[in-house]
This record gives C-alpha cells, structure tokens and sequence, in this order.
C-alpha cells in the first residue's frame, strides 16, 4: 500500500484530473438514477468541456480568497477532489458559513482515506478562514457521501430541495459545527 497520499491546492495542471474524478464519481452515485441518455451527456465531451472551463475559473481565478479546490493524491496522481466556498443559500450567513460544493473520490479509489483526508484539510482550511459552520447537500438516499459524513457527526437540518436530474433527486442539507 502506497504512503504516497497527500492532500494539497488544485493547480491548473490539476483540472483534466478533478473532472475525470467528478464524471466517474457521478456516474457511480447518480448513474442509475438517471433517464436513458442522461449520464452519457453528463458525461460526454461537450460537458467534459464546460466542466473542465469551470474548474479551470476555479482553480486559477478564485472569487475570494475562501473559495478553495483541493485534491487528494496517490503516487502523485489525483484521486479525489473537494471544493468549498462561503455558503449561499438565503438562510445562511456566508460571514461564518461555508458550503462543501463537491467531495469526490474515482470509486477505483475509495476507501483508502482519500475522504477523510480531503474532509479533515477542508475543515482545517475553513476554521483558519473563520468558518464556524459548514454545509454539504447530499442525496437523500443511496448518496455514499452521506453515512460518510454522518459517521463523523453531520447532521441532516431540515433543508431540503430537489436536483433535476431529468427527474427529481430527492436533497438532504448536512451541517456540522467546526469551530467553537
């Protein structure tokens, strides 16, 4: 087993890799739960595209310096990514509430402490940027991101919305208190 894993901050060089890591990870959570032609849009080059534009904005030209994208590596090759930002939802104050926007790993790649590496580095970050609470929406059943995160405390608070996936996905609001 490799001791070559680290987390750091994305770089540009980093992007190809973080889309490659979100289409496979959507894939395996979101795949069958999607219309017939769905996820091969989801996943083709036309979205691989506008994903990797996105991610290249976010990398190299941050809105604020409380946004951040992190990966994690092995044998120096990306195996996970997370993405975080203040908060943006109305009943949230974005002073002292960030949001995890994205928290994946390629499921060739899971459960090997990717997650818990990236979920320990983006509370470090965001209680050094002055964050007390932090947020993630997940699927509300059938989301591996959600007993994840609940086994270290995570708590459903009541938020909830729908994903349009070509039909509705079902979405639970996660938070947990990071800082005193």
């Amino acid at each position: 087993m490799s001791t070559d894993r680290f987390v750091r901050s994305a770089r540009a060089e980093d992007v190809e890799a973080v889309v490659g890591v979100q289409v496979a990870a959507w894939a395996a959570v979101y795949g069958d739960r999607l219309p017939a032609g769905a996820l091969a849009e989801m996943t083709g080059a036309e979205a691989r595209e506008r994903f990797a534009a996105q991610w290249r904005a976010a990398v190299e030209h941050p809105p604020s310096s409380r946004h951040r994208v992190l990966v994690a590596t092995e044998e120096r090759a990306v195996a996970g990514f997370a993405a975080v930002a203040p908060a943006g939802d109305p009943d949230l104050w974005p002073g002292t509430d960030a949001e995890i926007l994205a928290l994946h790993v390629l499921p060739d790649r899971a459960r090997r402490g990717h997650g818990s590496r990236l979920l320990n580095a983006v509370v470090d970050h965001l209680v050094d940027d002055g964050f007390r609470t932090a947020v993630v929406w997940v699927a509300e059943s059938d989301d591996p991101l959600r007993p994840f995160l609940e086994a270290t405390g995570w708590r459903a608070d009541g938020a909830r919305r729908e994903l349009d996936l070509g039909r509705p996905l079902p979405m639970v609001r996660l938070h947990a208190a990071i800082a005193g």
